[in-house]
């Protein structure tokens, strides 16, 4: 199911100023939304945050590393969503809904067990309401890796992914190298800040001391010394091994759109998988450029035009929309936070 194509905007030449652009002039405005916290069974916690009631599909969000809410991606997105019916549940994964969660652990690239439950969550609240799903960056990989995983068993009518780093191997090493340094310093720093304010919160300190953490200078290095011990793997190789999405993509059964650009500043191009990598029921819309979560299309910089938002939303209302029941409109649960 072909879409319009994707037309770079002529004033954002290049991966790192589509990349860019689109994070510095999101949106400011905040979204009307309400949280909903769901508790684990091991003691954790998940919040949910809802737009308001539609009557249309419901979609899944699943933000990218130390997003939220809050992302610029997000707060672009869930107006088209609204804007064509369909309402909006964002998850934000374990430590990323602005309070510390309560365990050691958190989440990561492979975390899949948490996407699990808040899906059987939904699917049991709203049985017969169709159930979409978009993941951005890391929240790609894990949403991927689950429809992998799930294969038939998928309650999902359709799903969407953005800029996924399918070979966690491949993205490490593009953020090694040239400008994506940049990118890499810049993802440091909430990580950092996230273990310091998990101990001084929490009073649960992070696996290296304070002044090793400060020295980590590559998401390489900080997986290997806090990522992979905090959640059971065998160093930053294992959990390269065993996270990617990419060894799962020939498994989905769900209608799944990936949107990837060539020149994604996060991700070497050998990283990105083949079309004999693919399931059939995968659609991989591959562009020259577009940067990391960026793809800008429109003739000037007052005139950008939403051609991601756009086209996710057009996947899956052409999946969703006529599933929808009539009658099932149910409200999201008024907030619990």
């Amino acid at each position: 199911m072909p879409g319009r194509p994707f037309r770079p905007a002529w004033w954002l030449p290049g991966p790192h100023l589509q990349t860019l652009w689109p994070y510095l002039f999101s949106p400011r405005r905040r979204l009307a939304l309400r949280r909903e916290r769901l508790e684990l069974p091991d003691g954790d916690f998940l919040d949910l945050d809802w737009t308001p009631p539609l009557p249309g599909p419901l979609v899944l969000v699943l933000h990218g590393l130390e997003g939220s809410s809050e992302s610029g991606y997000i707060r672009r997105l869930t107006p088209v969503l609204a804007a064509h019916g369909m309402q909006s549940a964002i998850l934000h994964f374990r430590g990323c809904s602005g309070e510390p969660n309560r365990l050691p652990r958190a989440y990561h690239a492979g975390e899949t067990q948490d996407l699990a439950r808040v899906i059987r969550h939904l699917r049991m609240r709203q049985p017969t309401r169709p159930l979409g799903a978009i993941g951005f960056s890391l929240g790609g990989n894990v949403l991927l890796k689950w429809l992998g995983e799930s294969a038939s068993d998928s309650p999902l009518t359709a799903a969407a992914a953005v800029s996924v780093p399918f070979d966690l191997q491949a993205a490490a090493a593009r953020l090694e190298r040239g400008a994506s340094r940049i990118y890499q310093s810049y993802l440091l720093r909430p990580l950092r800040r996230a273990q310091i304010r998990k101990h001084k919160l929490r009073g649960i300190p992070p696996p290296v001391a304070r002044d090793t953490l400060a020295r980590l200078r590559t998401l390489r290095e900080f997986d290997d010394r806090i990522t992979a011990p905090l959640h059971g793997f065998a160093g930053v190789e294992d959990y390269y091994r065993r996270s990617s999405s990419r060894p799962w993509l020939h498994r989905i059964e769900t209608p799944t759109l990936i949107v990837q650009a060539r020149d994604d500043p996060f991700l070497l191009p050998h990283g990105i998988p083949g079309a004999d990598e693919l399931s059939a029921a995968v659609r991989l819309e591959l562009t020259d450029t577009g940067g990391h979560v960026g793809f800008v299309s429109g003739p000037m910089p007052g005139l950008s035009r939403p051609w991601l938002e756009s086209r996710l939303a057009a996947w899956l209302e052409a999946h969703c929309v006529s599933e929808v029941r009539r009658g099932d409109t149910s409200a999201p649960p008024q907030s619990e936070a």
